[in-house]
């Protein structure tokens, strides 16, 4: 089961507000929810989103996707939590792209060397 953390729509018709939510990827907008995790009111000019640090932490920890107006949101209300995801993925990236020329060099290495045309010989 894939999760995802991502908003979850709540309200009245144009005074919406939004869940923080950690939810399986193939369920609705709307639908089940394993967890809530926050909420967002864009109506509010202050203080308008909070998200538990903790558990975000701890669902980012157990491999649950995060969307990306969710990582926007958590800049704000967990700046550290998002740095550390951020930290993460570059060390991903940093690691895929050191076994991504290792095995480039391997092929290289591996591949002969081009063979050398006998153009003297035809000459005669």
């Amino acid at each position: 089961m894939a999760l995802i953390i991502r908003l979850r729509q709540q309200g009245r018709t144009n005074r919406q507000t939004y869940r923080v939510v950690v939810a399986d990827e193939r369920s609705p907008r709307d639908g089940k929810y394993i967890e809530m995790l926050g909420w967002y009111n864009p109506n509010q000019t202050e203080n308008n989103v909070q998200i538990d640090s903790d558990r975000l932490n701890y669902w980012l920890g157990q491999g649950a996707q995060i969307s990306e107006k969710v990582e926007q949101l958590a800049t704000k209300a967990a700046p550290k939590v998002v740095t550390d995801l951020r930290a993460r993925r570059q060390v991903k990236q940093v690691k895929m792209a050191a076994k991504r020329r290792a095995l480039k060099k391997k092929v290289d290495a591996v591949k002969p060397a081009p063979a050398k045309k006998a153009t003297a010989a035809k000459k005669k």
